[in-house]
């Protein structure tokens, strides 16, 4: 089988670097304060996804931020400061403020693998902050999550030793961007990225071959003749034998958020596989011959039968195409040993055509 993929979600491994100089004020975050987020609602509302969880998952989680306080000319102390309530849960009161949760729309988690807020003096007597941030975007699954994309960047700030720096405003704007960053790669990606299709659909086929080689590709318009049989016979027992099977080609794209499978389905026999002995060339051996072909073409219905029923996992379809095509196979030996042990290889002729009777209601159905 072969699969054509449209592209899946892209790793950004892109950091954002911004300097940042802002007002400082009495209201400002004091260094000794648990940081308190800064709720707002983002400008392009989100209509593909809502923020379902968030994890903290970052190395050492004893405090989002260190920073220093300076007291005249003593040196300077540096404070463990956490966000207000935990990181975990104020990030996710921040997202639930900035993202109405919709839950009709795709649930996404957030994974928090970096959120770290350093100030270290300077030689020259202010202080330099540096908020480094990595956010890790996943689509809630009930098994595994699939990742779907990164947001990185760092922020530096500078200030007075004596002056103080809001800090809940800097990582409230930090968070933001990382949400805007993703609602915007979302609206890009949602109609045609596999991460994030909804449903799957399947569109077969029957392949055809223009002009005919060496394979016969089924086609109730193009019966077998004793010219197909090729190969050289054989000591067997038997006056001819044929060896059909049946696969299948796959190709795969999006469409507005739907996977479309197009299965092109190939019952097949090589003329080069197929052999008769001189005295087995009767119309009667030709007909239990085309039978087996028959069989074969009906197997490939009821392969494609059993798909179109089945409700199809956007993140495993092709293993259930899979396991289907194995069943169907196994069915199909299994029938086609059946027919030979019934007929007798086509020497019981009551038998014969009481499976010429049969086979020919499976291709009716």
């Amino acid at each position: 089988m072969n699969s054509v993929l449209n592209r899946g979600g892209l790793w950004l491994p892109v950091i954002l670097y911004m300097l940042v100089f802002c007002p400082l004020n009495s209201k400002a975050q004091k260094t000794n304060a648990e940081i308190v987020l800064t709720n707002r609602q983002l400008n392009d509302k989100p209509n593909e996804f809502y923020i379902a969880n968030v994890t903290d998952e970052r190395p050492d989680r004893s405090a989002v931020a260190w920073l220093l306080s300076a007291t005249g000319n003593l040196p300077a102390v540096k404070h463990e400061v956490d966000l207000q309530g935990g990181t975990a849960t104020a990030v996710k009161q921040f997202a639930d403020n900035a993202i109405p949760v919709n839950k009709m729309l795709r649930p996404v988690v957030i994974r928090i693998k970096k959120l770290k807020l350093t100030e270290t003096a300077m030689a020259d007597g202010r202080i330099e902050g540096q908020l480094d941030i990595q956010l890790w975007f996943e689509l809630k699954k009930a098994e595994d999550n699939v990742h779907l994309i990164d947001y990185p960047a760092a922020t530096t700030y500078y200030r007075g030793a004596g002056q103080q720096y809001d800090t809940g405003a800097l990582i409230s704007r930090a968070l933001e961007a990382g949400l805007v960053y993703f609602n915007r790669w979302m609206n890009r990606e949602a109609g045609t990225n596999i991460k994030l299709a909804k449903g799957v659909k399947l569109i077969f086929t029957d392949y055809s071959e223009q002009p005919e080689g060496d394979t016969i590709y089924y086609s109730a318009k193009r019966p077998l003749t004793w010219n197909d049989f090729q190969d050289k016979a054989r000591g067997e027992k038997y006056v001819a034998e044929v060896q059909p099977s049946f696969g299948y080609t796959e190709q795969v794209e999006v469409v507005k958020s739907v996977v479309v499978v197009k299965i092109s389905m190939r019952v097949f026999l090589p003329k080069s596989a197929a052999w008769v002995k001189p005295e087995g060339r009767t119309d009667y051996a030709l007909n239990h011959e085309q039978r087996h072909f028959d069989i074969v073409a009906v197997i490939a219905r009821h392969f494609k039968r059993a798909l179109m029923t089945m409700k199809l996992p956007v993140d495993n379809y092709d293993g259930y195409i899979n396991v289907q095509y194995l069943d169907s196979y196994r069915e199909m030996n299994q029938l086609q040993d059946q027919y030979d042990n019934e007929t007798s290889h086509g020497t019981n002729q009551y038998y014969q055509r009481e499976w010429n009777m049969k086979i020919d209601g499976f291709l009716r159905d």
